[in-house]
């Protein structure tokens, strides 16, 4: 019979940039052979920027796992502390930012895993998000 469970350490996973906005993240859901969920691990250095964005049917939790963190959701900005978690409903534009001086990371969850591991379905960049103001 076989395992209904997998351990997987992040950093055996590449790091590949986010197509819009370059910020590296750990795609682990194929090696979690997660099925209910996507699972990403997403570091974003001091003055990045992710690409402000919503799914139309996908809720996520965004867990700061590495902080402070920052959060721009729906045109207001979140300082997150270093722990707390985030749950953004579908629908809802969103992006995580950082204008601290050390890199955040965090682990995001979405369901349900609309689209595949390597396109994200439904995902669509709006506009009029948070900009670096470097």
């Amino acid at each position: 019979m076989a395992k209904n469970y997998k351990i997987v350490e992040p950093d055996s996973i590449p790091e590949t940039p986010f197509p819009e906005s370059g910020v590296t993240h750990r795609k682990l859901s194929g090696e979690l052979r997660a099925q209910e969920m996507r699972v990403n691990q997403v570091t974003v250095d001091p003055d990045e920027v992710v690409g402000y964005h919503n799914h139309a049917r996908q809720e996520e939790i965004y867990v700061c796992h590495t902080g402070p963190g920052e959060v721009f959701i729906d045109g207001e900005h979140h300082e997150v502390p270093e722990g707390a978690i985030v749950r953004i409903g579908s629908g809802l534009p969103r992006q995580v930012l950082n204008t601290g001086d050390e890199p955040t990371v965090w682990v995001m969850f979405g369901a349900p895993p609309i689209g595949t591991t390597g396109d994200y379905g439904e995902y669509q960049v709006s506009k009029d998000g948070y900009e670096s103001q470097n």
